[in-house]
């Protein structure tokens, strides 16, 4: 996942998932431009498995993070220096994901991204449609549709971790452990959408699990008291 090497940055050729745009509009009788780019809508799906009471993530290296971590007076070097600039500053915690680029409904292609990235063979029955979004508004803002799903081990039918090229990590965290990180005071290596999830999901699902496990294992023994303590009383 860490063995990145040889990081360069030049000028972005034509893309057939991304493409540059400058928006010239009028507002208020003033001549306005802002510069945007058209990018595919997507999905988003949270795993719950029930088996071992974890939340199912995904883990991997994204360039915009790590480039982002760059000092602009390094940004534009022929090549990067990955001592000063490890690969893991680009290591993002996510919820499983993927761009709606098929001719498929939003649900068919959750199905493939959680069989795909996280090995899951989900039914379509069982996969709950939550909210969709616009999501970087600033810059792109797609529409990304989230949803939620329980999966068991005997539903783990593939290896997971993406296809083609992709190199994906399987990570899981039980909820005591999500809601850890949430309360940290960052930075966090996550996307808002996935902060917005795992928020999504502690309100409206977590005590729904936790009740029947919160105390049967020795990290929730040793967690300090948070409202869940009072969820399960």
């Amino acid at each position: 996942m860490e063995d990145v090497k040889n990081i360069r940055v030049t000028p972005m050729p034509e893309s057939k998932y991304v493409k540059p745009l400058r928006f010239h509009y009028t507002q208020n009788g003033k001549e306005k431009n802002w510069d945007l780019l058209a990018v595919h809508d997507s999905v988003a799906i949270v795993i719950y498995n029930v088996t071992r009471k974890v939340l199912v993530l995904v883990k991997q290296f994204r360039p915009a993070m790590h480039f982002n971590s760059i000092l602009p007076e390094d940004r534009e070097k022929e090549t990067i220096d990955i001592e000063k600039y490890p690969p893991s500053l680009g290591l993002a915690l996510e919820i499983c994901a993927g761009i709606v680029d098929k001719e498929k409904s939003v649900v068919d292609i959750a199905i493939e991204e959680v069989l795909e990235e996280c090995g899951y063979n989900v039914p379509a029955e069982k996969m709950e449609r939550i909210i969709s979004y616009r999501s970087g508004v600033g810059v792109q803002a797609a529409l990304q549709t989230l949803f939620f799903c329980e999966v068991s081990d005997d539903m783990k039918t593939e290896r997971g971790g993406g296809v083609d090229d992709e190199l994906i990590d399987i990570v899981e965290m039980t909820i005591p452990e999500m809601e850890k990180l949430l309360s940290s005071p960052g930075p966090v290596q996550s996307p808002p959408s996935f902060l917005f999830a795992m928020m999504w999901f502690l309100h409206n699902k977590a005590s729904k699990y936790i009740r029947s496990f919160a105390y049967t294992c020795s990290e929730c023994k040793k967690h300090k008291p948070t409202v869940w303590d009072w969820l399960i009383q």
